[in-house]
This record gives C-alpha cells, sequence and structure tokens, in this order.
C-alpha cells in the first residue's frame, strides 16, 4: 500500500520542481527533512531555531561525514526559506569545511592497461569516451548517436552540469571504438543503452564496469568512472594544454576548480628546475 505523502512535504517537492532541481537533489532533501522530523518527534514546520542546532549536533555525534552535514544544512535551509518562509531560522546552521584532498590520477600506461582489461565493445568505448573527452559519467551514459560529430571530430554534451551544452574533442582512435561499437550492437537513441535498449546505460552500471576493470589490471588505486575524467584532465596539462582550454573541456564553471589538477600533474612539478640549481657559488 502507498503512503500518502504530506501536504507539506508535496509543497517542498512542488518548490523543488519549480527550481528544476534534479531527482537525487530532491530524495537528498526530502530524506534530510525526514530524519529532522523523526529526531524532534513532531512535524518539521513546529521547529524552533534551537532545534536546528540540536540536530545537527545529533549528526556530529552519529559521525556523519561533512558531505552529509553539508546535505543537512542545503536542505533544512531550503525548507525553511523556501517551503516555510521562514528565512531566519538557517541563520543557526554551521557549515562544515570538505577535507581538501587530491584526486586520485592514474598515469597513461593504467590507464592503457585498465581499457586492455574490458573486452566487452560497449563498455570499452563507454570508458574510453570518459577518458578520451574527459567526461562526467552521467554525460556518458546520456550520450546520443547525434552527439558524435565525426566530420568536425567533436562530441556535444547536452545539459551537462548546471545545464550547459559543451563541445569536447573526439579522437579518431575514439571514432574507431565507438564505430566498432555500432557495428556490434547497432545501438539506436542512447549511444549506451541500458539492457532494455530504452533507457541508456545507468551511471550505477557505468562504476561497476570501470570497478572491474580496475581489480582485472590489478591497480592499486582506488578507481571510479570519474578517476579517468581526473587523468584526461591531468595528462591535457602535463603536456603543456592551457588551463583555460582544460577549464572549457571539463564544463568547470570556475578556473579554480580546474586549477586543483595542477597539483597533481607530477610530471610537471618533476620537469620543473628548482631555483637551487640556478645558484652560482660565490666567487672564493
Amino acid at each position: 500500500m502507498t503512503q500518502a505523502i504530506s501536504p507539506l512535504r508535496q509543497r517542498m517537492i512542488e518548490d523543488m520542481t519549480i527550481r528544476q532541481f534534479g531527482a537525487s537533489t530532491q530524495n537528498n532533501y526530502v530524506r534530510v527533512v525526514r530524519d529532522f522530523a523523526a529526531f524532534l518527534r513532531r512535524p518539521p514546520d513546529q521547529a524552533e531555531p534551537e532545534d536546528l542546532r540540536r540536530y545537527q549536533l545529533h549528526l556530529a555525534s552519529r559521525g556523519a561525514s561533512p558531505s552529509m552535514m553539508g546535505t543537512a544544512v542545503s536542505a533544512l535551509r531550503f525548507f525553511f526559506k523556501v517551503t516555510l518562509d521562514r528565512p531566519g531560522y538557517g541563520d543557526r546552521l554551521a557549515t562544515v569545511p570538505r577535507p581538501d584532498r587530491l584526486p586520485v590520477v592514474l598515469s597513461p600506461e593504467e590507464v592503457a592497461l585498465l581499457l586492455h582489461c574490458v573486452t566487452n565493445p560497449k563498455h570499452k568505448a563507454a570508458l574510453s569516451v570518459a577518458y578520451g573527452s574527459g567526461l562526467r559519467a552521467s554525460e556518458v551514459v546520456h550520450l546520443k548517436i547525434g552527439d558524435i560529430d565525426s566530420t568536425r571530430m567533436l562530441i556535444r554534451v547536452e545539459q551537462g552540469k548546471g545545464r550547459k551544452d559543451r563541445y569536447v574533442m573526439l579522437a579518431p582512435d575514439l571514432l574507431e571504438l565507438l564505430r566498432a561499437w555500432w557495428r556490434v550492437g547497432r545501438p539506436r537513441g542512447w549511444l549506451f543503452p541500458g539492457r532494455d535498449r530504452l533507457q541508456p546505460l545507468s551511471t550505477r552500471q557505468l562504476h561497476r564496469i570501470v570497478v572491474t576493470a580496475a581489480k582485472t589490471a590489478a591497480l592499486d588505486k582506488r578507481v571510479g568512472l570519474h578517476t579517468l575524467r581526473h587523468s584526461f584532465a591531468t595528462h591535457l596539462l602535463e603536456r603543456g594544454t592551457d588551463i583555460r582550454v582544460i577549464q572549457v573541456l571539463l564544463g568547470h564553471k570556475k578556473l579554480d576548480t580546474t586549477a586543483l589538477y595542477t597539483r597533481v600533474a607530477l610530471k610537471t612539478i618533476g620537469d620543473l628546475q628548482s631555483p637551487l640549481t640556478l645558484l652560482k657559488a660565490p666567487p672564493t
């Protein structure tokens, strides 16, 4: 039996729908408010500002990660400011900084080994797109046949993160892999369809594919689909590509986000000449 949605939750969902929040964001926000209500043991619209502070303390005592704390802050601020029209209530919520961690990056040799361990033509083509064009998982799975422009050697990314369209490079080797997959699978519509061919391959399936390939390749790193995107950006930077060009290819809004890869471009760092070597000994 389906449980009825309360008018308050329905209004919050409508508020998020108006602002075109993604399904994942909506689910996360609803989950947070539901958990907050369970903590209060009364409807969330009866909460007082001090209750928000107590709830954050409750999350911290349970060992909630900075990411979970951040989601809770965003969800509750939206709920009180937009749905309940109480903008001042979220002022007591503390923001928790996330740890500044460097991304895992594979060497070109490790990427080649990983792709070599993938025998399924569709899977190999999908992972090759992720690395060869630097796409996010959601962008890979939502590619359509018509997005591949073999004349201009470009791939059109439609409504990527931030609801922005962009073009990325299409390497000749990648085009051959895509053609090899098309000859075998004859996809229509979606470039990488799921089992029923009506929906695209899911990001979860794509993640499992790359994890399996990394295990087969015996890589001693924690590898996910985003690792290939990180490797794409880092390898371009190491080969001297202008960081602003990389920013456009990745679809980053801010250059600061792309600048992260300057900290993991180890080849570039290794090729730098230390100022110590330029010192001249004083005359004796």
